[in-house]
């Protein structure tokens, strides 16, 4: 029955799918800064959140300053050379928390921009944003109990971790690179059903609020999610590439290897953990996409690559294998797989997105909304469908009766309406009939070029959904304000007393030694006793 898909939807190994993301110049930050100054399309722009910079505590200021500091001596002969150099020219300093407005206006000298988000963010979002040189930084931090390792996204690790090594020009193409093929990637409904488990888990674990069994309960919902996966989709092998390398990624030789990984970059755990002899040291190759990972727990493996130049290979051989790549009754079966919203792109140039329900005959059948868009950018607003997608040479009339016979047995015949609609539809092969719907939107191809993720026009799709709030739910805001209000106010005030010591230079060995006296009434707060500690230090008597 797939005998006609297998001759004639022949896909292509060199052609990019038309869209705004594969339009930016590959050449230097001159000759795009043009579009760093353009806004974000409202899909994209309704992720961002103001950063909110006077909702910091003094606390929070304390959490930056110990981890930066500590990492900053930590990775000083471990890190990729690019990673020290580029903290200032990220905008990165040690004892304050950064400010996304002049992290933006930095990295603007280096092509790129920064934009806050809250947590994680759909995987689809993130990809795209980075394909276009956009940094989504969650501009939530840590507290000060999870100081070596999070699972949630916070300041420290996108803005201390990514930020400082896109100095690295070789290095930030191919992050710009893995966010386009991570959003071409085919993603599956289950892969939603991960993705929402991952950011449940992300909120209850820094939410201050939470017990150890709602902990155990979300820990349990991400590993059913995880287990429930019945195959692993390109957005799943694409994710795996991302964080063995961009997250968790070493450089260099295996004995000796650097750090590049934001990952490591950003954790004090790993980035001692890392070097320890227990930890196995993988040569790069494909094979990592294979490799699952756990992001509540230090990595056990890690893979190293020769150099930047490795990663541009091993990105590359991925991509190949890719539906967008490589099209025919490939990217369709792989479609009808994952049960969500791709698009189909056709050899007119034009764009079909909806969701490939089933193949018969080598015809694709979408259901539910199609779009049909040129370039990425849609031609009117997405319709109800069912839709088909026929394979084969001929053409078909703007309007009136069509009779097709399409080769190997296959015919098709109806009457075409204004509008690409199509009424009275029969197919047949080898003069048996086949199950198509009697009424759809019918475009003929005569070679599927890919088959790449999501809605072709994002917007256009997202607008006609309604989609037009911040995703934030209630969990995540709550967090939040518990985590603002766990810190007592007498206990902030000693917080913010001890930050304008330090900066003021005028600190009195009697009144650090009463600060210390005041905090035994908050034994499990041990951050700030080390910051008095150090001030001690310091002080001549």
């Amino acid at each position: 029955m797939l005998q006609i898909a297998t001759n004639s939807l022949v896909g292509s190994s060199n052609r990019d799918t038309p869209s705004e993301v594969e339009t930016v110049s590959h050449e230097g930050p001159e000759a795009f800064m043009a579009d760093i100054a353009t806004p974000l399309p409202p899909h994209l722009a309704r992720y961002v959140v103001p950063q909110e910079y006077e909702a910091y505590t003094p606390r929070d200021q304390a959490v930056w300053r110990h981890i930066l500091r500590r990492l900053t001596a930590r990775l000083k002969d471990r890190a990729h050379p690019s990673y020290l150099t580029g903290l200032e020219a990220a905008g990165i300093d040690v004892e304050t928390i950064p400010s996304l407005q002049e992290m933006n206006a930095r990295l603007g000298k280096l092509g790129w921009r920064a934009v806050g988000v809250r947590g994680f963010i759909p995987p689809a979002v993130f990809t795209e944003m980075q394909a276009m040189r956009v940094l989504a930084i969650a501009a939530d931090i840590r507290t000060h109990e999870h100081i070596e390792y999070t699972p949630a996204p916070d300041i420290v690790h996108e803005s201390a971790g990514h930020a400082p090594i896109l100095a690295d020009p070789r290095y930030a193409e191919y992050v710009r690179r893995c966010g386009v093929v991570g959003f071409k990637a085919i993603a599956s409904r289950e892969d939603q059903a991960v993705y929402e488990a991952i950011r449940n888990l992300s909120v209850v674990k820094e939410d201050p609020a939470s017990t150890r069994e709602d902990e155990r309960e979300a820990e349990a919902r991400l590993l059913s999610a995880q287990a429930g996966r019945t195959y692993m989709s390109e957005s799943t092998r694409a994710s795996r590439l991302y964080w063995w390398t961009a997250e968790y990624g070493l450089v260099g030789s295996l004995d000796e290897p650097r750090i590049y990984g934001a990952g490591i970059l950003s954790s004090l755990g790993e980035a001692a953990h890392c070097f320890a002899p227990e930890v196995k040291k993988i040569p790069l190759s494909l094979a990592c996409v294979e490799q699952d990972f756990d992001i509540t727990s230090m990595q056990p493996q890690l893979f190293v690559a020769r150099d930047f130049d490795h990663l541009f290979e091993v990105l590359e051989a991925f991509e190949s294998t890719l539906s967008w790549r490589r099209g025919g009754a490939y990217g369709l079966a792989e479609a009808v797989r994952a049960g969500t919203v791709n698009h189909l792109i056709l050899d007119s140039d034009l764009e079909v997105s909806g969701r490939v329900a089933r193949v018969v005959a080598g015809i694709a059948c979408l259901d539910g909304l199609v779009l049909v868009s040129r370039g990425g950018v849609a031609l009117g607003a997405p319709r109800e469908g069912p839709a088909l997608v026929v394979f084969g040479a001929g053409s078909m009339p703007e309007e009136g009766e069509f009779r097709l016979d399409l080769g190997h047995g296959l015919q098709i015949s109806g009457f075409m309406k204004q509008g690409g609609e199509a009424t009275l539809i029969q197919a047949t092969m080898e003069g048996r009939a086949l199950d198509l719907p009697r009424d759809a939107l019918v475009f003929l191809c005569g070679r599927l070029v890919g088959v790449a993720g999501g809605p072709a026009d994002p917007e256009a799709w997202d607008l006609h959904l309604g989609a037009t709030r911040s995703p934030e739910g209630d969990a995540e805001r709550l967090a939040r304000q518990r985590k603002r209000n766990a810190l007592p106010a007498p206990l902030g005030a000693l917080y913010q007393e001890v930050r304008v010591l330090r900066h003021g230079g005028g600190a009195a060995a009697d009144r650090l030694a009463a600060i210390l006296e005041a905090l035994k009434a908050y034994p499990e707060d041990w951050l700030l006793a080390l910051e008095v500690e150090e001030l001690l230090g310091s002080v001549t008597v």
